[in-house]
């Protein structure tokens, strides 16, 4: 069975891997063209061009695959190397591009893509940070059949794996991507025996994930303590929760709900110290802060932090200033 394989961060990377080491055979890896990346923006190479280019998969990074869109030429390049490659099936993961139906109807059994949540739960660009920041305790991949809409293909596979209290988007981004690279070799090995059957997805129960923005950083500590301890962890390791200390911005990275009447000013710090770390008090309750990060500095636990940086007394500014 030949495959063409779409995809680009280290999400997609990893069911590459798989595919690869299941020794299915790979005839062209598409992936985003390189970004900007890191302090000196320069151009960085996806995790998905890193590895094709290691294993020898013939690679392109076409910036639109639409035939009427903006980059025609650039399409129709990407479609006649499609073409020439006879795909049996396209693997998709997390590619960025969207997919119009000239591409989806080359495959001859079509597109398939590895989507990180139960669909129709968390449809779209951001599922993993959406479950967490939502409070879901269950989550999984689902292997579909792409149509032209936004994740509403028919369900081929899925698999339900819970989200720990503990789960940042980072440790369950790593759990699933295994777990997504697993489950397209199963359905792939099925559709080579012809035991392939699709689902339709459910009516009820759409939502949408969409794209994270770093504006969502800011913190406002008027809302509750347990709703700040999500966007914490749904917000590590991108783009980073960020509490605004007087007027020093600072990371947050690890934190933990204090379920308890707080007769205090949201913002403000309760306590900071090296054994019960940084409280600060929320519009309901109270956020233990566990991990911090001030510009040009490195993540550090609570206790480190205090030594080089005083907090008690101070407050965080909260969203209504």
């Amino acid at each position: 069975m030949n495959l063409v394989f779409a995809g680009t961060p280290e999400f997609a990377a990893v069911a590459l891997q798989a595919l690869h080491a299941a020794e299915f055979p790979i005839s062209l890896v598409l992936s985003q063209p390189d970004r900007p990346a890191g302090r000196g923006m320069q151009l960085q190479a996806s995790p998905v061009k890193q590895l094709a280019q290691v294993i020898g998969i013939p690679l392109a990074q076409p910036v639109s695959l639409r035939l009427d869109g903006k980059y025609p030429d650039v399409a129709r390049q990407a479609h006649d190397l499609l073409f020439q490659a006879k795909p049996d099936v396209m693997v998709v993961a997390a590619y960025g591009l969207i997919l119009p139906r000239s591409v989806l109807e080359i495959p001859k059994y079509g597109c398939l893509n590895i989507h990180a949540s139960l669909l129709p739960r968390w449809r779209g660009a951001a599922p993993i940070h959406r479950a967490i920041e939502a409070g879901d305790v269950e989550t999984g991949i689902t292997i579909m059949q792409m149509d032209e809409g936004l994740d509403t293909g028919g369900m081929l596979s899925v698999q339900p794996r819970p989200i720990s209290a503990d789960d940042t988007t980072g440790s369950l981004h790593d759990r699933l991507a295994l777990l997504g690279g697993e489950m397209i070799v199963e359905v792939l090995r099925r559709l080579a025996r012809g035991a392939l059957l699709s689902t339709p997805q459910p009516e009820n129960g759409v939502t949408y994930a969409t794209k994270i923005s770093k504006e969502e950083a800011a913190l406002d500590f008027t809302q509750s303590a347990a709703v700040l301890a999500r966007k914490i962890r749904a917000f590590n390791p991108f783009p980073g929760a960020l509490g605004l200390f007087d007027t020093t911005p600072i990371k947050l990275w690890r934190a933990q709900e204090i379920d308890r009447a707080v007769d205090a000013k949201p913002g403000q710090i309760l306590v900071a110290d090296a054994q019960q770390g940084v409280v600060v008090a929320c519009g309901s309750g109270a956020l233990r802060i566990l991990e911090l990060q001030k510009p040009g500095g490195k993540r550090l636990p609570a206790a480190e932090f205090l030594k080089a940086f005083a907090m008690e007394g101070g407050r965080f500014q909260s969203g209504a200033e």
